[in-house]
């Protein structure tokens, strides 16, 4: 008997975060203090007039390396609407393979390196991992400074930190 009691309790449980639009995957509902940032946007979206609303995303980080990022970006629903998606396909295409992903990782952890990032285990050949450098390259994920040393752009850190955030189940 115990052991239904505990079923029934988890599924009133679950039942309250779903009617309260937490999803299955939040422990409890957003409170109004959460919400700061939202607020802001739609108080800026009122005042310019933006109808359908908008985007904003906003970061500030601090790397293992210890280098601080702080980035804040917005776009009104009707630009994103209209843009041709399709451009975005070879920038998320180059974030789509567990190599590259790992790459990211790796030189935002401080291995900046290609001789560093080729000591790694499981990520290829020295031709491979220069293959994924250049893909990710290419497409703006990363950059060179110098001889065979590669950063994530600054204004890129916390844009990739949000794929990654919107990219959690």
């Amino acid at each position: 008997m115990e052991l239904e009691e505990r079923v029934a309790e988890i599924e009133r449980r679950l039942a309250a975060l779903e009617e309260a639009g937490a999803g299955p995957s939040r422990a409890a509902p957003v409170t109004e203090l959460e919400l700061w940032a939202l607020r802001a946007l739609k108080e800026q979206l009122a005042e310019s007039g933006e109808a359908d609303g908008g985007v904003l995303f906003t970061g500030a980080v601090r790397l293992p390396t210890d280098e601080r990022f702080e980035w804040q970006y917005g776009l009104s629903a009707e630009v994103l609407l209209d843009t041709a998606w399709e451009d975005a396909a070879d920038s998320f295409a180059a974030l789509g393979h567990a190599v590259r992903m790992r790459l990211l990782r790796e030189i935002l952890g401080g291995r900046r390196t290609a001789a560093e990032l080729a000591g790694l285990e499981g990520l290829g050949t020295t031709g491979q991992i220069y293959h994924h450098l250049r893909q990710l390259t290419s497409v703006g994920w990363l950059r060179t400074r110098g001889r065979g040393r590669y950063e994530v752009p600054p204004a890129r850190v916390v844009p990739l930190l949000v794929a990654l955030a919107a990219a959690r189940p």
